[in-house]
Order: structure tokens, then sequence, then C-alpha cells
């Protein structure tokens, strides 16, 4: 493991000592800033700081991010959608109370994917569809406005959210949308269990690097 990937891990230590009952959350929120924008592309943090996806994307070609390879599950398109999904459904309507990214401009039409869904418990068939067609630019671009939109969260967020929950009503919202399968809803009942510190810690963080840490693997063996 290399430095930039123990220093994460470290932060994430941190952050969860830290984090649950807002102790130093003045000292904690830029680090929390820092620490979710090195899970995404360069340009969702400030210059310089070391961004774990596009050490994934350098060197990859169109083609490869579709694939599959053999003993995997997943590919790269499936995990920066699943990425991207999740926490625009978490950071927005669970935490902030607004809309999704994915609902604003044309993300839809751009993206190309013909669903709106994580892609947790994906047919074969959707998943198909999404390796085929996903527009990649789109995909990458997406995500960034995602993660920015987080980094804004973020900022507006004091120690006194952090052991709350998110309202019923927003967990009633996703419920109501198409953004998570019939078949997944155990998802939503997992966020609806986290306080705002618990989701802070899962989808925008960990949850990003644990599946970075799956992409590395896939781009080793494609």
């Amino acid at each position: 493991m290399d430095t930039n990937h123990e220093q994460w891990n470290a932060n994430q230590a941190v952050l969860r000592e830290k984090l649950p009952d807002g102790t130093d959350f003045e000292q904690m929120q830029p680090l929390l800033l820092a620490h979710h924008a090195m899970t995404h592309d360069a340009g969702v943090g400030p210059p310089g700081l070391w961004s774990y996806a596009d050490e994934i994307w350098d060197g990859l070609s169109e083609s490869d991010a579709r694939l599959i390879p053999n003993k995997f599950e997943h590919s790269l398109i499936w995990i920066f959608w699943h990425l991207a999904r999740i926490e625009d459904i978490t950071m927005n309507v669970l935490v902030a109370g607004t809309p999704e990214v994915y609902a604003d401009d044309n993300w839809r039409v751009d993206l190309n994917v013909p669903f709106a869904h994580t892609g947790n418990e994906i047919s074969d068939s959707d998943m198909q569809a999404l390796n085929d067609s996903a527009d990649v630019d789109a995909l990458r671009a997406y995500r960034v406005a995602v993660g920015r939109r987080t980094q804004e969260i973020i900022t507006g967020l004091t120690a006194e959210d952090m052991p709350k929950h998110a309202d019923p009503a927003r967990v009633q919202r996703v419920r109501d949308s198409d953004s998570v399968l019939p078949e997944a809803s155990g998802v939503i009942d997992y966020w609806s269990r986290r306080t705002i510190a618990g989701l802070l810690l899962m989808p925008p963080t960990r949850h990003n690097f644990i599946h970075l840490n799956e992409a590395a693997q896939i781009k080793e063996a494609l």
C-alpha cells in the first residue's frame, strides 16, 4: 500500500472517532472535505490533491472500462455509475433534503443509461445495457458534479447535524423514486438507520474507497 492509501486510511480512522458526536467539527470539516475529494477526479478538490479516481482512469481505454474481467462481478463503468448514484442520493436527498444532481440539467439523456437505479441487485440485462451504452465522458462529468455538490453540502453542515438521522420524509422520497430497485430496498433501510455522521463515513468516503480498490484490481486484471 502506498503513502496516499495509508494516509487515506489513517484519516478515515480519525473521522470515525471524531465525527459521530461532532467533536472538533471545525477541525474535522476541512479534513472531511479533502478526504472525500481524494476519491473523486482531481477537479473536485483543490489543486495538487491526490486523486484515486484519476489514478484508476489513467491509461484506461473506454473499451476496457466496459469489460468485466474473468473472476470479477463488475466493470469499471458499473463501479463509477454505482458510486455516483449512491453518493448523489444519500448526500442530496437524505442529508441536504435537495433533489439529486441527476435530476438537474440533462444528465439522464447525456449519460445514455436506460435506468436510474444504483446498480444494487442489477440484472444481467441492465448490466449489459450499462456497459454497452453508458457515455464514459458524461459519466465522469456526472460524478464530478456529484462530488462538487457533496463538497457544498459538507461545507454547510455543523457539529449539531452529526448525531441526527435523515428525516423520515426524505427516506420515503427515496423509496418512492426509481433510484433504488425494490429488491435492493434493504440499502434504504440501512441508510435510514445511519446518523448524518454515519452517512458521511460511508457513501461519500469509505464506500467510494472500497469500490475504487475493486476498480484498481479490475484495471490490473485487464
